[in-house]
């Protein structure tokens, strides 16, 4: 799976620890899935998508 994270939230001009905080989630963690490291659950999928004013369909992309 591929997304859009870090395009969106540098473009927003938040940075990984303020959309971490925002999420409820380590800054560690917002950078394991801007990296592809890590898929989030679908909960932490849609509070990423409110915090960076999209949706979850424009934030991750299925990549095979």
């Amino acid at each position: 799976m591929q997304n859009q994270i870090r395009d969106i939230r540098k473009q927003m001009k938040i940075s990984q620890e303020e959309l971490a905080v925002r999420c409820g989630v380590s800054r560690q963690t917002i950078n394991a899935i801007e990296n592809d490291k890590y898929d989030p659950t679908l909960a932490l999928a849609f509070k990423l998508s409110k915090n960076l004013e999209t949706t979850v369909d424009q934030l991750f992309v299925f990549k095979e």
